[in-house]
Order: structure tokens, then C-alpha cells, then sequence
């Protein structure tokens, strides 16, 4: 049984680890490796970082700046779903591809340019990560299914 959870609201990329993400139209996934084009893409277990946009308001509220997709350098910024809920191995169906949650949060790096810009990152206390099964698209609008 499929089960809508969640929406996405951007695809987000950048060319560099570190630095805040840029949208993009759409986001082509491939198996073994994760988006197309952005740094963080690999053989790895953190091949794809999704973080809800509720997180994302928590700093703005606390720091009183007002943030858009992408900086927390995440490549999914999704709606209406707890992320760091999910169980690990929690699969997902998102756009036309198939991924897997392989981690919750993460140690924010010596350097990081978003803990510079804004003070505090979100992805290590509420951003997961997840490696494709099935290569596929995702574009702004998509549904999240649990499968």
C-alpha cells in the first residue's frame, strides 16, 4: 500500500561540499550515485539530503533571518513530513525514483559556510539522508510516498 507523506518543494545542487545549494528545475538521480551534478553525489550511503522546511522555519524563527531552499545545502527540501521520524531503511518513492533512508543527521564540518552564514545548521539535528535504488526525476511539486 502506497502512502502520500509529504511534498517536495525545491531540488537543490551545488558543484562544491559546503556551500549553500542553488534550485534547479529538475533533478535526474541516478542509482549508486544520487543527483546528478552535485558535489555530495557518490558511492555512499549519503548520496541524497533531505530536509522539511518546518525545520528550516525552526532557525529562522530563533535567528530572526528568513531562509530560502537550498541553505542548509540540502538537495530535497520537502513539506509536511518529520524526516528524522523515519526509521533507517524507510524507503520512499519520490518523483520516478525509489530511495532508501541510510542516515539521520550528521557532524557539521570544520569550515561549514551556512553554520558561518547563519549561525546554526539544522541538517545534523534534523536532516536525513538516503541513497537511490531506482534512477528516476524530482521536480518542485512531487509527492513523497512511503512504500
Amino acid at each position: 500500500m502506497i502512502k502520500i507523506i509529504g511534498k517536495i518543494i525545491a531540488v537543490n545542487i551545488s558543484e562544491t561540499k559546503g556551500v549553500v545549494k542553488k534550485p534547479i528545475e529538475v533533478g535526474h538521480f541516478k542509482v549508486n550515485h544520487g543527483l546528478v551534478g552535485d558535489a555530495h553525489a557518490g558511492e555512499w550511503h549519503r548520496q541524497v539530503s533531505l530536509l522539511d522546511n518546518k525545520s528550516i522555519d525552526k532557525v529562522g524563527d530563533l535567528t530572526g533571518i528568513g531562509f530560502c531552499t537550498g541553505k542548509f545545502a540540502e538537495n530535497l527540501t520537502t513539506e509536511g513530513i518529520v524526516l528524522y521520524e523515519l526509521p533507517i531503511g524507510t524507503r520512499l518513492k519520490i518523483g520516478t525514483t525509489i530511495q532508501e533512508v541510510t542516515q539521520i543527521g550528521k557532524e557539521c564540518h570544520v569550515g561549514c559556510e551556512i553554520r558561518a552564514l547563519v549561525g546554526d545548521c539544522v541538517m545534523p539535528r534534523e536532516g536525513i539522508f538516503t541513497k537511490i535504488l531506482q534512477d528516476g526525476e524530482i521536480k518542485a511539486g512531487d509527492t513523497i510516498e512511503l512504500l
